[in-house]
C-alpha cells in the first residue's frame, strides 16, 4: 500500500492567507501615503506663538499659545479640516534644540492627529514639532512668527502590525510562564492519583456517562478520567486547573487517534465540552470584578452554560453524521484502509 499523502491542514492556509493579506494591505496603504506625501514629512507648518509672560531665552519650559491659520493649514496638508484658532502648548528648550509640545488633550484635526498617535509614547503622548527660525525670537517678545517641523511618518500600518505582533508575543510568553506552575501541580496530582488507583476508580464511575460521547475510547482507559477531571474543573470555575487537565486528556485521546494530522471525533467532542462546559461556580476573574454581586448572576450563568453544553454536544454529534466529516474522520478512514477489517 502506498504511503498516505500528507495534507497541510486548511487552517494553515487560512492563517497564512490572513498574514500575507494583512501585510500586503499595510504595504499598499503605506506606499500610497508615501507617494502622496500625505503627512508632508519634509514641510514645516507655519504658526504663530504667543508668549503670555514674554519669551524667556533661559527658561527650559514655558507656556505658549499656538495659533494656526486655517487657510495655511489647508494649503499645506491639502485637507478640508480646519484647526482651532488657538492651541495651548509648551515651548521646551534643550541643548538638542527647541520644540513645541501641544497639550496632550488637544483636539487636533487630521493629519496632525495621526502624526501625534504615531509618535506618542507612554511618557509623552503630546504632539511635538521642532521650532524653525528661532534666531528671530528675542527676549520679552509677546509673539513670534515661526514654523513647526514634525517628525516624519513612514510605514505606519506595517509598524502597527509589528507592534501588535510584539505585544501578543509578550502576552503569550507571560501566559505560558504563568501556567507552568499550575501545569506542574495538576499533572503531579494526576500522577499521584494514577499511582494510588484513584484515576482507575474515577474511570469506572464516569464511564457510563462519558462512553456514549466518546465511543472510540476503550473501557477503563485513563482518558475518560482525565476528561472528567477537566470537565469538573470547568464546572467549579477552576480555569487554570482545567487547562493542564484538558491538555493531558487531549494527549490521551491523541494516543488513540490513528491520524497525526486530523482531530478524531473524540477530540472534537472534548473541545466542544471544554469550551461550552456547565459552570456551577462563576469564574474567579468574574468574582474578582463583581464581588458579591455575582450571586445575582448564578442562575443565569448556570442556565446559559447548560444550554451551551447541550448545544455543543448536539452540534458535534450532528457534524459527525454529515457525509463529508464521516468520510474524513480518522477512525473511519483507518478502518476502511485496514485490510484485516
Amino acid at each position: 500500500m502506498p504511503a498516505p499523502r500528507r495534507h497541510v491542514p486548511m487552517l494553515n492556509y487560512i492563517w497564512s492567507g490572513l498574514i500575507i493579506g494583512s501585510l500586503l494591505f499595510a504595504l499598499t496603504v503605506d506606499t500610497q501615503e508615501l507617494v502622496e506625501n500625505r503627512f508632508r514629512n519634509e514641510t514645516a507648518l507655519p504658526v504663530a506663538l504667543d508668549f503670555p509672560d514674554g519669551y524667556a531665552p533661559d527658561a527650559r519650559r514655558q507656556p505658549v499659545e499656538i495659533r494656526i491659520d486655517s487657510a495655511t493649514y489647508r494649503d499645506v496638508y491639502g485637507v478640508n479640516a480646519a484647526p482651532d484658532p488657538v492651541y495651548a502648548g509648551t515651548l521646551v528648550q534643550t541643548q538638542e534644540g527647541r520644540k513645541v509640545e501641544f497639550d496632550p488633550d488637544a483636539d487636533l484635526p487630521e493629519p496632525l492627529a495621526t502624526i501625534q498617535s504615531f509618535h506618542a509614547t507612554d511618557d509623552n503622548p503630546a504632539l511635538r514639532g521642532a521650532l524653525q527660525g528661532t534666531s528671530r525670537t528675542t527676549a520679552g517678545v509677546g509673539r513670534t512668527e515661526t514654523a513647526l517641523q514634525f517628525e516624519p511618518v513612514r510605514f505606519r500600518k506595517l509598524n502597527d502590525i509589528a507592534q501588535a505582533a510584539l505585544n501578543f508575543a509578550e502576552t503569550a510568553a507571560s501566559l505560558a510562564l504563568s501556567l507552568i506552575g499550575v501545569l506542574g501541580l495538576m499533572l503531579g496530582l494526576v500522577k499521584i492519583g494514577e499511582e494510588a488507583g484513584l484515576i482507575e476508580s474515577l474511570t469506572g464511575i464516569v464511564q457510563p456517562i462519558l462512553s456514549p460521547l466518546f465511543p472510540n475510547v476503550p473501557d477503563d482507559h485513563p482518558a475518560l478520567a482525565n476528561i472528567s477531571l477537566n470537565l469538573l474543573a470547568n464546572v467549579f470555575g477552576l480555569g487554570n486547573a482545567a487547562t493542564p487537565l484538558g491538555i493531558k486528556a487531549m494527549e490521551d485521546l491523541q494516543e488513540l487517534n490513528p491520524s497525526d494530522e486530523k482531530a478524531s471525533d473524540d477530540m472534537v467532542m472534548l473541545l466542544a465540552l471544554n469550551t461550552s462546559s456547565v459552570q456551577l461556580v462563576p469564574p474567579s476573574l468574574l468574582v474578582a470584578i463583581m464581588g458579591l454581586q455575582i450571586n445575582q448572576l448564578f442562575f443565569s450563568i448556570t442556565l446559559a452554560t447548560l444550554c451551551s453544553t447541550v448545544a455543543g454536544i448536539l452540534g458535534t454529534l450532528a457534524l459527525h453524521r454529515l457525509p463529508y466529516f464521516r468520510a474524513t474522520a480518522p477512525h473511519r478512514t483507518a478502518d476502511a484502509e485496514d485490510p484485516d477489517e
